[in-house]
């Protein structure tokens, strides 16, 4: 339990970034003025810059019942966790995005370490430390007592023509040295000769999920293809075709959510996005919650603006197309920041891609992309945070990938031996956001707490002491108000 004393200049910049880390340490804040719980205050001591706050664990301090936070660390949590650092980046890649060595933490060598997290975490410790006899109550990090969570998330790149990605798979083995897999591919191309290998890809992997228990999210391009879309490889197929549309049906009747996959033109454009949502809505029978850039292809903030202008709920982009890795320093979902406040988009980082090794790093050893993919989970467990990966379903023998099948099949098993919360993005959203809004509104003397939450909720709590002990489940919060 902790009662912040937030003072009253304090910036939207600096609320941010207190809300961000009041929400990733679980601790329950309590609005009675009467009760003594732990305080937390902030101040303004030494200055804290960004590089020195990215490159080395800092911790709040502690006093008689008191926690005491920076205002530059609130600053440094939102210039990472907000994107506030990128949202200032004029540099651009060749696709248009800021380039991966423009991030804070890339430049210091740590993309993998979750930075702010980690600072979360030690004001929990923080707060446990200084409470004495004063009670501290958190919330459960993730529903049915799981204690991380996973999600697996699919971009729908290729439907038609896959004799064409299959030769240019080819030249890029070929031109990498990899000439035995190269004619690995070639073999199982000619095989497939007559038959569709995207549409089998595809229940392959719903076959494999299915197995596992785990639902997915799916990314879906939703524009018209020119020649030009082609060359620039953004849109390659018709979503109202009948091959689209039967995997569409496919992907929906096993369970899994459908979120769009914006196009090149829709990188700043809130119309075109709209309009691309509303075309995949006709298609599955209801606008899309969720979305995810084509290529990883936006401008931090600007983007955003027009993800939520454009209607959609969350945002799925920000993540390294050319290595893995925290690149908001969270493992775990976050509102969006626009760079004069908190939006209303919530923002679900991309921590691990298959062809971030293939394509940008040379490895093209499958089962070299699932260690890697294991490393960042341990990572999210340990923090009690959220693992998102991206598997792209046309990673199959006939076009270019002939070990690729059974490692996914590996990487499933793997997590799911690790027994995450695992949901759709919009499952997780959902629940974050119920989890996020919750307030204690009194302490008992029997040392409960009556929960309350700004808005509807349709989870249900679990409420734990200093040590995880369970003191109350099935908690669901009465309505503030």
């Amino acid at each position: 339990m902790i009662r912040p004393a937030v003072p009253p200049d304090l910036s939207a910049g600096e609320r941010y970034g207190l809300d961000v880390l009041l929400d990733l340490s679980r601790l329950l804040v309590l609005s009675d003025p009467a009760a003594d719980v732990v305080r937390l205050t902030i101040g303004a001591s030494a200055p804290v810059a960004l590089d020195h706050f990215v490159q080395h664990d800092v911790v709040p301090e502690r006093g008689d019942g008191e926690v005491r936070v920076d205002r530059d660390i609130l600053s440094c949590v939102t210039a990472l966790a907000g994107a506030g650092a990128e949202q200032n980046v004029r540099a651009t890649d060749r696709h248009g995005r800021v380039p991966s060595t423009e991030n804070p933490l890339v430049r210091a060598g740590r993309e993998r370490v979750p930075v702010v997290q980690r600072y979360a975490l030690a004001l929990r410790t923080a707060v446990q430390a200084v409470a004495g006899r004063r009670p501290v109550r958190l919330l459960a990090p993730w529903p049915d007592g799981r204690r991380w969570a996973a999600a697996i998330t699919h971009d729908l790149d290729v439907v038609a023509g896959w004799p064409v990605f299959m030769l240019l798979r080819v030249a890029e083995l070929v031109g990498s040295g990899e000439v035995t897999r190269a004619g690995r591919v070639v073999g199982a191309a000619a095989r497939a000769v007559g038959r569709d290998p995207v549409l089998a890809g595809v229940r392959a992997l719903l076959e494999a999920e299915h197995t596992a228990g785990l639902p997915a999210t799916w990314f879906v391009l939703c524009g018209t293809p020119t020649p030009a879309t082609w060359l620039r490889g953004d849109l390659t197929y018709t979503p109202e075709s009948r091959t689209t549309r039967r995997l569409l049906d496919e992907i929906a009747n096993a369970g899994h959510e459908i979120g769009l996959h914006g196009s090149f033109r829709t990188t700043l454009d809130a119309d075109r996005l709209g309009d691309e949502r509303e075309r995949l809505g006709r298609l599955i029978g209801g606008a899309p919650v969720g979305v995810r850039q084509h290529f990883l292809r936006m401008r931090p903030g600007r983007t955003q603006v027009a993800m939520q202008a454009a209607g959609f709920g969350y945002d799925a982009t920000y993540g390294f197309p050319d290595r893995n890795g925290l690149r908001l320093g969270v493992a775990d979902s976050v509102p969006a920041w626009y760079g004069d406040g908190t939006a209303a988009l919530e923002t679900v980082p991309l921590m691990w891609m298959d062809r971030a090794l293939s394509k940008y790093r040379g490895v093209e050893d499958p089962y070299a992309w699932i260690a890697d993919a294991l490393s960042l989970a341990a990572t999210c467990r340990d923090v009690e945070g959220l693992w998102v990966g991206l598997w792209h379903p046309n990673l199959v023998a006939a076009l270019g990938y002939p070990d690729a099948p059974d490692a996914l099949r590996r990487l499933l098993a793997a997590l799911a031996a690790d027994a995450p919360y695992w949901g759709t993005l919009g499952r997780i959203v959902d629940w974050r956001r119920a989890r996020r809004a919750v307030r204690a509104k009194r302490l008992t003397h029997e040392g409960t707490v009556d929960l309350v939450i700004a808005g509807r909720c349709d989870w249900s709590m679990t409420v734990e002491d200093e040590q995880g002990r369970v003191m109350a489940t099935g908690v669901r919060p009465e309505r503030d108000g």
